[in-house]
């Protein structure tokens, strides 16, 4: 059912459950104003932005009893519209349409473009086409470049966060008319903005499209020569994400993508921090796929003097490194020694040498060399050793039976 406006919270749009009012006269849900105050910090009304210095919030009874009336009253008839998902495609082509006509004429999109996403949800590719050649993508995009020209207007905002919501369902490939609109520059500094500054689910639709993208090879140079340093830190930043776990992984995706094409690209995110963020992820990363996907961003990164230098100089790399091998996946294994090896035969300073034997680095390798066969992971180990196993010996913590294995090495040199 269309919810009356006056329902809304004008930050979330969502329908209030605990409406305060503040000192412009406006409501707002209890939960988001509390945060837009007290841990954004803001001393303006979200919706108006006249300044505030009364942070006063006095609960809107009168407006709490008339939402649960209009909810009651609604009940029957919601349950007749969740029944009507399995309606036929031609009525859900009509109301496809109808909803495209309002939102393309009225300036309040949000609860039309939320009807939308419900229609497109159920993933049926007739519906899906029928969108498409409907000019669908092509009204979507408009709002969503709006925000280049109203990044300031909150319901252009919304409008813009749900318009993605829309087109993050829909398939992408290279040869699409979907992904051609939605690789123009004004479409994608519009995803860059909503990157850095949208909602948890604003920032969630994007990465998923981004994450789209990149498998269907978009070129990224465009969107770090324009955004830079800001681009990468709100990766960073949803890599970090411990909430929403989907987010995180896409990012991931999506930097794995992005630093696999060029040096530049790495340089950037070094700049950014990815090396401290990354090493910082490694204790947590308890699942192999995400282990993995952290470990082979800071492989790319290590093939940078830049990269490799923010490692050495992390005072956790190398026992964070060293713990997941062995331990994850032959994988994750396979590349934490490429990590090392690179490091020590790079950077072989005697601090990260002591590390790798304190923290178990060395121990570990050893136990690579008695697996049987050969492997490009084994002659890394073995290499390793031969460069350095003289100065290891030579610590009291170095364990004997190795020293004999380390003499058995340069015997065979």
């Amino acid at each position: 059912m269309d919810v009356p406006p006056d329902f809304l919270c004008p930050i979330s749009m969502e329908l209030m459950e605990d409406p305060v009012t503040i000192a412009t006269g406006l409501s707002y849900e209890r939960k988001n104003i509390e945060k837009w105050f007290f841990t954004y910090k803001k001393k303006t009304c979200p919706a108006t932005m006249q300044s505030i210095k009364n942070f006063d919030l006095t609960p809107n009874h009168n407006l709490k009893r008339l939402i649960l009336a209009w909810q009651n009253q609604n009940k029957a008839s919601q349950s007749c519209s969740s029944s009507s998902s399995s309606s036929s495609p031609s009525v859900k082509h009509d109301e496809m349409l109808s909803l495209l006509k309002t939102i393309e004429s009225s300036p309040f999109k949000v609860s039309s473009l939320k009807k939308l996403r419900s229609i497109i949800e159920i993933g049926d590719e007739i519906i899906n086409t029928d969108f498409i050649l409907s000019s669908g993508v092509e009204v979507l995009v408009q709002i969503i470049v709006q925000i280049l020209y109203e990044s300031h207007d909150f319901v252009t905002f919304r409008a813009c966060e749900e318009a993605l919501g829309v087109l993050q369902q829909l398939p992408l490939s290279e040869e699409e008319r979907t992904f051609e609109l939605l690789s123009k520059q004004e479409s994608i500094k519009s995803m860059a903005i909503m990157l850095q500054r949208g909602s948890a689910e604003g920032r969630l639709y994007t990465i998923t499209i981004f994450q789209k993208m990149s498998k269907s090879n978009y070129d990224w140079n465009f969107v770090i020569q324009d955004q830079g340093i800001d681009f990468f830190k709100s990766l960073l930043e949803l890599v970090s994400d411990e909430i929403c776990t989907k987010a995180s992984s896409r990012a991931l995706d999506v930097l794995i993508d992005i630093l696999g094409g060029s040096k530049k690209s790495r340089l950037k995110a070094i700049e950014a921090g990815a090396v401290c963020v990354l090493i910082e992820l490694l204790p947590d990363s308890n699942r192999s796929s995400k282990c993995e996907k952290v470990l082979v961003l800071l492989k790319l990164l290590c093939e940078c003097a830049e990269g490799r230098q923010a490692m050495v100089e992390h005072g956790m790399a190398i026992a964070a490194i060293s713990k997941k091998m062995l331990h994850v996946s032959n994988t994750t294994t396979k590349i934490a020694v490429k990590i090392l090896w690179r490091i020590c035969s790079l950077h072989p300073t005697e601090r990260v040498l002591e590390e790798m034997l304190v923290y178990g680095s060395v121990k570990k390798l050893l136990a690579l060399l008695h697996i049987d066969g050969r492997s490009s992971t084994k002659d890394k180990a073995l290499k390793m050793f031969k460069l350095h196993g003289n100065l290891w010996k030579r610590y009291p913590c170095f364990p004997c039976e190795m020293k004999e294995y380390l003499a058995l090495v340069d015997d065979s040199r």
